[in-house]
């Protein structure tokens, strides 16, 4: 699929849409009125808070952000109590339309969203999302694009949020084109990015630190793809590099990736996929260490948010360690003390993973094999809000990628269990949807789901996990086998 998978008439047409969106904001702020804007706790979720956080604030608006893990009863029912004049929910919503209106059909609201959806909103609501438009919202445009276009609607200066809508997508992973590249709508955000000079890209090897960090601690850095005995570990980085004949040092001074010879560089790429190989990893996995690197110029290069990849991966550090608040600040242009706990999250975050993906690994059953899924068992140890982070992580890191995988962890205090599935485009391409199937198989077993065909996630009580994973797994093969899901 080429760049312009998105025709002229469909961006004019989400354009438009987003507009509606940019105009109820407007009138609400002339009229002085708070606007309470509700927003997920992923990458793509800070940084749509960001965007519209920043617009708003340009507009002299009385508003409050508030980042959540799920949309849900709860979430609603708070809303509703505040009986805020406005309330903007940005990257969920649309897969939640039954809930808000049940619970605030009475209320203004405005949905910025790009996951699927299946019924139709209260009249009284906006609702932005790229499927209206035949846009699919889960590779051509994320939350944060969606509240770009709205916040471009509201006013033309605020172009320069392009590069956060940019690394919203990142966090995303809508970077599916060829060679890892954002297209779509996404493409007109990064035009936008470029155009105002905050934005340069190339193809490079894709590892975090690439321009600053030492060569073995950006090996060490890096997550996607996860590397076996090597993520998360400099050591062993170390002793890698040494292997293949890469020294680290040139005299006494650390040497960073942009130092490395063209032909260095095919070196390591070449004994990584040899690595990966020999740990039962497909080739594909080793592709994703090369692509298309977006550079944030106006960030400080020695900093985590030069690299909008990286500048990802620390928002989503800030939301699932629970410091969400200093994410939507960093996307709104705190570069003093939030950064710098930022990047104090950031090591948390690392750690966290290197742990929980060792705790999988130690013991065969954590991660199961069934006929048409994997399955992560995280129970009550891994974080329900790091699932997702795991999922996407093994997702790409499995012997059999034409498999699905859906990982579940226990919340704590709650009586129900968060799953999160992931699958790559060559399943999607087959016809799996895993949105529609974590929906299905949600509300059968007295819970919900839904979210894109690519990735899904589902909230379920804790006595239907068994069943409800049951019911995936061979929804899974239904529907790869081109049959109907229900009736």
């Amino acid at each position: 699929m080429s760049d312009d998978a998105v025709s002229r008439e469909q961006l004019d047409s989400l354009q438009n849409n987003a507009k509606q969106a940019a105009d109820l904001i407007r009138k609400t702020v002339e009229n002085g009125e708070f606007i309470h804007v509700v927003s997920h706790l992923d990458a793509d979720g800070l940084a749509a808070a960001g965007i519209i956080g920043k617009a708003l604030a340009r507009l002299g608006a009385v508003f409050r952000i508030r980042i959540e893990r799920w949309l849900d009863e709860k979430v609603a029912s708070s809303i509703a109590a505040d009986k805020p004049a406005l309330t903007v929910f940005a990257d969920f919503g649309s897969g939640n339309l039954d809930v808000l209106n049940s619970q605030l059909a009475d209320n203004r609201l405005i949905i910025l969203d790009h996951h699927q959806f299946t019924e139709e909103p209260s009249p009284t609501f906006v609702h932005v999302n790229p499927h209206l438009h035949g846009i699919d919202g889960s590779r051509d445009l994320s939350g944060a694009g969606v509240a770009y276009f709205m916040a471009k609607a509201l006013d033309k200066a605020n172009v320069d949020l392009a590069p956060i809508a940019v690394v919203g997508a990142l966090g995303d992973r809508q970077d599916k084109y060829a060679s890892r590249t954002l297209g779509g709508a996404n493409r007109i955000i990064v035009e936008d990015a470029e155009t105002t000079g905050g934005l340069k890209t190339e193809t490079d090897l894709l590892f975090f630190g690439r321009e600053t960090r030492p060569i073995h601690k950006a090996l060490a850095y890096t997550t996607v793809p996860f590397i076996p005995d090597i993520s998360g570990q400099e050591d062993r980085s170390v002793a890698f590099l040494a292997s293949i004949g890469i020294t680290p040092k040139k005299g006494d001074k650390w040497r960073a990736l942009r130092d490395l010879s063209e032909e260095e560089k095919k070196k390591l790429c070449s004994a990584l996929a040899d690595h990966l190989a020999s740990k039962g990893l497909s080739g594909n996995v080793a592709l994703n260490l090369i692509g298309r690197v977006y550079m944030l110029t106006h960030e400080e290069p020695w900093t985590p948010l030069r690299d909008a990849r990286e500048f990802s991966v620390l928002l989503n550090s800030t939301g699932r360690i629970g410091r969400a608040s200093l994410g939507v600040a960093i996307c709104m242009g705190d570069r003093g003390v939030a950064l710098e706990e930022a990047n104090k999250v950031l090591g948390e975050y690392r750690r966290t993973i290197t742990k929980y993906l060792s705790w999988l690994t130690e013991e065969p059953g954590r991660i199961e094999e069934l006929n048409s899924i994997y399955v992560v068992h995280g129970e009550g140890i891994i974080d329900d809000k790091m699932i997702g982070t795991i999922s996407s992580i093994l997702s790409t890191n499995l012997p059999k990628l034409e498999k699905p995988l859906i990982a579940y962890s226990a919340v704590q205090g709650e009586e129900f269990a968060k799953f999160s599935a992931r699958t790559l485009d060559p399943v999607v391409k087959k016809g799996l949807n895993l949105g529609d199937i974590l929906k299905i198989a949600g509300e059968k077993y007295s819970g919900r789901g839904g979210g894109h065909n690519i990735a899904a996630g589902a909230q379920v009580p804790i006595k239907n996990v068994d069943a409800f994973i049951k019911l995936v797994d061979e929804l899974v093969k239904k529907q790869l086998e081109g049959k109907p899901l229900e009736g």
